[in-house]
């Protein structure tokens, strides 16, 4: 079985859920707070926190807290590492794809 770092491992595992991955969309287009992101969700507050959680444990998003509001923002960054693995699977994919295709025009041609 293959082992990947344990960091890829949570930011995948963020991403996994579609609300938080709308969590973070809303955050590339800046910071925003608990209630801000909490808006487009038919959740409870409590809900969007642990979502937030779940972010902020993976290394993707921050918080900072000024007087009673929560202010949560991307880590510049923090995706390179899960864009670089993916990158590295398509690389290897269209090769592996580029020489089937070589090899059946090859059969074909050869008919």
């Amino acid at each position: 079985m293959l082992k990947y770092s344990a960091p890829l491992d949570g930011v995948f595992h963020a991403l996994s859920d579609p609300s938080r991955r709308g969590m973070v969309e809303r955050l590339s287009r800046g910071p925003a707070s608990v209630s801000e992101l909490a808006a487009p969700f038919d959740m409870s507050l409590p809900a969007v926190v642990q979502h937030l959680r779940v972010l902020e444990a993976s290394g993707l998003v921050r918080s900072e807290k000024i007087g009673r509001t929560r202010t949560y923002q991307l880590i510049p960054g923090a995706l390179d590492p899960a864009g670089q693995w993916i990158a590295q699977r398509r690389t290897t994919w269209e090769r592996r794809l580029d020489r089937l295709g070589d090899y059946l025009t090859e059969t074909d041609e050869a008919r």
